[in-house]
């Protein structure tokens, strides 16, 4: 994941949102016989206000030195929403990084004590790589964590290498996707992590599904929605969540669940909860 990786992203990236607009959406004329669906590159360069040679070096991952201007009309065009916005500026202008170092991110004292004062919340906190790095002991009934090996604690793993994931996730392709799409937004933030290039490498080699999705190059933050667990004892928890980044390290992120009280799910949550302190 490096300054070549960024080049070609760019492209893919912007090839991928030219297709999923049809001409005539942006008040184009659709006949004519087109290589390929969608826009073509000269007609976002005319729709954007750029020169076609400099839309072609963009796509090319040569425009380091785009302006905010060029690519607020290029977004504009293409009907980026925030996230893409944001990404692909990332992508476009990639920083020049030092590459981190390697091992697992450490959680500071202080916020294990805030996951274990969440008793009725299910939580725990993700790393860069969507790797688990803490947890409070109601997550860890619902997930199963401390059963894992730690470099099998990895929310990407989970979901497509551990077939104990498709059994854990009833709306299994749902999650496959938001998974792909997070861990993109972190791919471009963080190219230069040589272990969350292995990971994307690794998965893509062993996982179909994932190559599939991640050749789909959609990219989301996953800050808050709501996510189904079937439990092997509690049954099917309906789990909304919410995910805060810490001041202190912005590579972390805590997830909990947020059972609206006195549902079946918090009843569950609460019965599972005396289990796993007995």
């Amino acid at each position: 994941m490096n300054g070549d990786w960024t080049e070609a992203e760019v492209g893919d990236f912007l090839r991928s949102r030219r297709a999923r607009i049809r001409p005539e959406e942006v008040g184009l004329p659709a006949h004519g016989r087109r290589r390929v669906p969608g826009l073509r590159r000269e007609e976002v360069a005319q729709l954007a206000g750029v020169s076609v040679d400099y839309y072609i070096r963009l796509e090319q991952g040569r425009g380091t030195s785009v302006s905010d201007a060029v690519l607020d009309s290029v977004a504009r065009v293409l009907r980026l929403d925030e996230t893409e916005q944001a990404y692909l500026r990332t992508v476009a202008r990639p920083r020049r990084q030092r590459k981190q170092p390697a091992g697992p991110s450490r959680v500071r004292p202080g916020v294990q004590l805030l996951l274990d004062a969440m008793e009725h919340s299910p939580a725990f906190v993700l790393g860069r790589r969507m790797d688990v790095l803490a947890w409070n002991a109601l997550g860890d009934a619902v997930n199963g964590f401390s059963r894992l090996a730690p470099a099998e604690r990895n929310v990407a793993r989970l979901v497509f290498l551990d077939p104990a994931g498709r059994e854990l996730y009833p709306e299994w392709h749902a999650v496959a996707a938001q998974t792909v799409a997070h861990l993109r937004v972190n791919a471009g933030r963080y190219a230069a992590d040589p272990e969350l290039c292995a990971l994307v490498g690794e998965l893509s080699v062993r996982s179909e599904d994932f190559r599939r999705l991640w050749a789909d190059h959609e990219v989301r933050e996953c800050a808050y929605g709501v996510k189904k667990v079937r439990h092997p004892v509690a049954g099917l928890l309906t789990l909304p969540y919410e995910t805060m980044t810490t001041p202190t390290d912005p590579e972390q992120t805590i997830v909990a669940y947020t059972p609206e009280p006195g549902s079946e799910t918090a009843e569950r949550l609460a019965l599972l909860g005396s289990w796993a302190t007995v």
